[in-house]
């Protein structure tokens, strides 16, 4: 199974199983090469937030019209911030960011529970790595990563490359098959995992 994606420099598609890591200077171009990993030949798909909540994951699927009825959103920082959290049957809630077993538990109900085309994105390991710690977060990729193979799903993680030494950056690239690389300009390059 073939997955087609809509990024920049990318091949036209990836093999079901394929993980990508979105390394990033800032946050600022992220939210379109995201939704539009999420935008195309998909029948349902998995938002991990741990940097912002479920409501601000849904307006930027609006602002980006992204087709919100495929959705799902695992909100990391609603109950850790003591935000009252919105009853929704496609919002799932973590205890907080560092919360790895709530995560990995929640994604693998999603792979589980959902048939078809099924992609994930994780905004992101920086985040999680900032509230626990750089090996609690490499393990978590390590993990969902695994999922993502076994189930025949693709991922892309985020991570920022301004917030990590070069040697951590490395050490997460090699768990993922391709870099893609958001430039200062906005520019994006594809590095397949040599």
């Amino acid at each position: 199974m073939e997955y087609d994606l809509a990024i920049d420099g990318a091949p036209e598609s990836v093999s079901a199983g394929t993980a990508l890591l979105l390394l990033h200077p800032s946050i600022g171009e992220t939210d379109r090469v995201d939704t539009d990993f999420l935008s195309v030949d998909t029948d349902r798909f998995l938002v991990v937030s741990t940097r912002t909540t479920a409501r601000e994951v849904e307006q930027k699927l609006d602002y980006y019209e992204v087709e919100e009825s495929r959705a799902e959103i695992l909100d990391t920082l609603s109950i850790e911030r003591g935000y009252s959290r919105r009853s929704a049957p496609h919002v799932h809630y973590a205890a907080g960011p560092d919360d790895v077993e709530g995560i990995v538990e929640q994604v693998e109900a999603f792979l589980t529970e959902n048939d078809g085309k099924r992609r994930i994105t994780l905004d992101s390991l920086s985040e999680l790595a900032y509230y626990g710690d750089e090996a609690a977060a490499l393990e978590t990729a390590e993990r969902l990563i695994e999922l993502v193979r076994e189930h025949d799903a693709v991922c892309l993680f985020h991570l920022s490359s301004e917030v990590h030494d070069d040697e951590t950056v490395a050490a997460f690239a090699e768990l993922f098959d391709a870099t893609v690389r958001l430039h200062d300009d906005g520019t994006v390059s594809y590095e397949p995992q040599e």
